[in-house]
């Protein structure tokens, strides 16, 4: 393989993994930006990592007839195409279609890469790109908008094509037996799972942070940020471990990481980002491990990492359609809990009936969007009525906000549990098949 296509190529890989969590920070900001609900702006994320694991099962039986070069530069091509068409998006259908185009473009790209990055690299690249995937996204969607996220892919995308046509040498992914993949089954099935609880840091922590909490994009990415950094930090004792050793010890690290989470008692950041620590060194145990036991690094290369493709966002696919939905409906009804909760707070407080009452009024109409799947904005009803230099009303603004933050956190916690049901299973399915991990 030339020098010269080794790096856009890995960074390009790195981007597509990225892509599976990327857009979460920006999601409330999507939210807004096309008047939808929950479970509508979580297929923005669903739709790309469902294209991606469809793609790539289909691709399993076939890759390995396929010209290499070819299957790259269609899938960069396709990733670039569909990246500017998210960036113009004006409409969440148009964005989500974009996003399934975008996931096939993915699918080839990593299936095709493989056998020119090689096991360790392409190994190296997933698990970074997956791990500050939600950071980058915050950071870019802060400093610009959410459009910046898929403009900034674009550069990537074209120079990994470029060096893929610049490339003249062939690279043949080699043909295996079929029947060599079914030994990478669980190993495959196990890190699917291991995916699919990382929804829970990935996605609801995220949502958690920015719309319930109120951090900026930016500040949600600092918090986040401790995910990949641990998984860093977990990799040297990775490799001084036994394999089914990390790999049990980061999906209990992991189920307990996302147990915290489920008990936060309100917001609360420190506590956060120590469960996201405990997730984040969880990731850097597990997923290489598991990520080497899936591939079959002699013959069939190409179709067992096309395979682990699959497994590993049809993982992620699967906590998201049980999640949106079980969050979608925790929304309203604790919605309906915070109103009580702020009513109580609003007749204790010690303000004038002439302010409390449009408080009430306002607060009442930010209560009834949450019935369609949206976090209130506690705070607007009380700055517009003079909160800003009111001490009194700006402390009930404070109590109420609190209040309500505890109550709608608490809201998240069976989807939180969900996903730790995930990382134990994996636990319970890597420590039956712990030979197979070695």
């Amino acid at each position: 393989m030339k020098r010269g296509l080794s790096a856009p190529l890995t960074a390009a890989v790195a981007v597509a993994f990225a892509d599976s969590s990327i857009v979460v920070l920006a999601l409330p900001e999507l939210y807004g930006r096309f008047d939808t609900t929950i479970e509508g702006v979580s297929w923005v994320v669903t739709a790309y990592n469902l294209a991606v694991a469809v793609t790539a099962l289909a691709l399993v039986l076939l890759v390995h007839r396929l010209d290499t070069r070819s299957v790259l530069a269609a899938g960069l091509g396709l990733f670039l195409a569909a990246s500017i068409a998210c960036a113009a998006a004006q409409s969440l259908g148009f964005l989500i279609g974009a996003r399934s185009v975008q996931g096939v473009g993915a699918a080839l790209l990593l299936a095709a890469a493989l056998p020119v990055l090689g096991a360790r690299r392409w190994t190296a690249a997933s698990t970074f790109g997956l791990a500050v995937g939600p950071a980058l996204g915050g950071v870019l969607t802060q400093a610009f908008d959410w459009r910046a996220i898929f403009i900034a892919q674009a550069p990537v995308a074209a120079f990994g094509l470029v060096a893929v046509v610049r490339a003249r040498e062939q690279v043949s992914a080699e043909e295996g037996w079929l029947g060599s993949l079914t030994r990478t089954l669980p190993a495959n099935a196990c890190l699917g799972l291991v995916f699919g609880a990382l929804v829970g840091a990935l996605f609801l922590a995220v949502l958690l942070v920015i719309s319930v909490w109120g951090y900026s994009p930016i500040g949600g990415a600092l918090l986040v940020s401790s995910l990949p950094v641990a998984a860093l930090a977990a990799r040297p004792l990775e490799r001084r471990l036994e394999p089914s050793v990390a790999v049990c010890g980061g999906a209990a690290l992991l189920a307990l990481g996302l147990i915290g989470l489920a008990l936060l008692p309100s917001a609360s950041a420190a506590l956060a980002v120590w469960a996201l620590l405990l997730c984040g060194a969880g990731l850097g145990l597990a997923v290489p491990v598991l990520s080497n036991a899936t591939l079959n690094r002699g013959a069939g290369l190409a179709r067992s990492g096309t395979l682990t493709v699959g497994a590993r966002h049809l993982g992620l696919v699967l906590a998201l359609a049980l999640i949106a939905p079980l969050l979608a409906s925790r929304v309203p009804a604790a919605g309906d809990r915070a109103l009580l909760r702020g009513t109580a707070v609003l007749l204790d407080a010690p303000v004038g009936l002439d302010k409390k009452v449009p408080v009430a009024l306002d607060l009442r109409s930010a209560f009834a969007r949450a019935q369609a799947g949206e976090t209130p904005d506690l705070a607007q009803p009380f700055n517009a009525h003079g909160a800003r230099h009111d001490s009194s009303l700006a402390a009930a603004r404070d109590k109420l906000a609190g209040a309500i933050e505890a109550t709608i956190t608490r809201a998240s916690r069976p989807a939180f549990f969900l996903c730790a049901s995930f990382a134990a299973l994996a636990l319970l399915l890597a420590a039956v098949y712990r030979r197979r991990l070695s």
